[in-house]
């Protein structure tokens, strides 16, 4: 199996880890928008032999056209979410299946028609989230019947000891893209109304509320966009739904610092100028602080992902938590993020490639991936999910 991978950044180099273990895979041809970097992350990582990089900018459509058309079996793009629609494009003119963990685009939702007839499979929203998430949602859901409460965590933040800012907060991707997820509007179920979530309000007290997760502790979540587009692909009752959502997860404290921020007007898009210089709000933010939050090698990042669902189960009424935490690899260095994303991803092109996911067009995580097989490529990497149901 002869794979293209575009990307190779923070997630996208524990792609390239998992690919070289992986003994189905024969080449890799790996590609960035910055190719030394890619060649100078290949000789550090011994992968000789193996992977090659590309002779060529990932970020040009003609270059993409002649990597993509070169005897590819499947791609998988990481790079930045903007090249998606593109590389998806591309890929399926050349009738080459392809996986990215970002959130399925309109310019890619618009190729299912022409992907189905040319028996082309796109794989988008494989990563941690979206990606793990929608998974075991999908699973957790048709687990039970009658289901009335649906709720989701994901979230990636230091482990207690390395938490030692003043917002327990470090960076394991783009601290710009963070910034931008800090104000989006959301939407909920709760106590059966739909609940519209302004973007600047996903901070405030009454859409947060705290979780305790055994052995971790106590954390607070609030609303990570609009759950309510999964209802009719899960195949839920609407009338059913006492409470709905998705959340990411903190340590306590970390939503008051934001909202006083958002409030504040830091995270609002657009310039202000100083002096004779126009000066973006969040890309200053993000540089200002960036240096501050980063990991130290001997600190570890957490993963957690957590599906929770409230039904029926042999006539009884049940909670199944479907939930996955995973830790910073010190023995390959890779963060829990970096393996969560770029694994994920990487069995996804795994599954392509051989054929063990054979339906055509555009799949969804949520109905669509072998959860039992995917539950075993992932507890080879030695990420576990664990699975409880109790009676309530």
């Amino acid at each position: 199996m002869n794979v293209l991978l575009l990307g190779v950044g923070m997630q996208g180099k524990a792609a390239l880890y998992d690919l070289f273990h992986n003994p189905q895979v024969s080449k890799i041809v790996a590609a960035d928008v910055n190719r030394e970097a890619v060649t100078s992350h290949i000789n550090a990582g011994n992968y000789g032999g193996k992977a090659v990089a590309a002779e060529a900018d990932a970020s040009s459509e003609e270059n993409l056209r002649t990597l993509i058309a070169n005897n590819i079996d499947v791609v998988i793009d990481l790079l930045p979410p903007a090249f998606a629609g593109r590389v998806a494009r591309i890929s399926v003119e050349n009738k080459v299946p392809l996986v990215n963990t970002f959130y399925a685009v309109p310019e890619v939702m618009e190729l299912a028609g022409e992907a189905e007839k040319k028996g082309v499979t796109i794989l988008p929203e494989f990563g941690m989230d979206p990606g793990l998430d929608l998974v075991l949602l999908g699973k957790a859901v048709r687990s039970v019947e009658d289901v009335e409460e649906v709720i989701s965590y994901g979230a990636g933040f230091p482990e207690p000891a390395a938490a030692n800012n003043p917002i327990k907060y470090k960076i394991t991707w783009s601290f710009e893209g963070v910034l931008n997820s800090y104000k989006r509007a959301g939407r909920i179920v709760r106590n059966g109304m739909l609940v519209n979530i302004p973007e600047n309000e996903m901070f405030a007290r009454e859409n947060i509320h705290e979780i305790n997760v055994d052995g971790l502790g106590k954390l607070e979540a609030f609303p990570n966009g609009d759950i309510t587009k999964y209802i009719d692909l899960l195949g839920l009752d609407a009338a059913n739904l006492k409470n709905m959502g998705r959340y990411v997860l903190r340590w306590p404290g970390h939503c008051k610092f934001w909202y006083t921020l958002v409030r504040l007007g830091l995270l609002d898009n657009g310039t202000v100028r100083v002096g004779e210089t126009e000066v973006d709000r969040k890309k200053y933010l993000a540089n200002a602080l960036k240096d501050q939050i980063q990991y130290k090698d001997d600190e570890r990042d957490i993963v957690l992902v957590r599906i929770e669902v409230v039904g029926k189960k042999d006539g009884k009424k049940v909670r199944s938590v479907y939930q996955i935490i995973d830790k910073r690899d010190p023995g390959t260095g890779l963060t829990a993020m970096t393996r969560t994303v770029g694994f994920t991803a990487a069995i996804g092109a795994s599954m392509l490639g051989t054929g063990k996911l054979c339906k055509r067009g555009i799949l969804s995580p949520v109905n669509d991936i072998p959860y039992e097989l995917f539950k075993t490529e992932l507890a080879k990497r030695r990420i576990e999910i664990s699975e409880t149901t109790m009676i309530i």
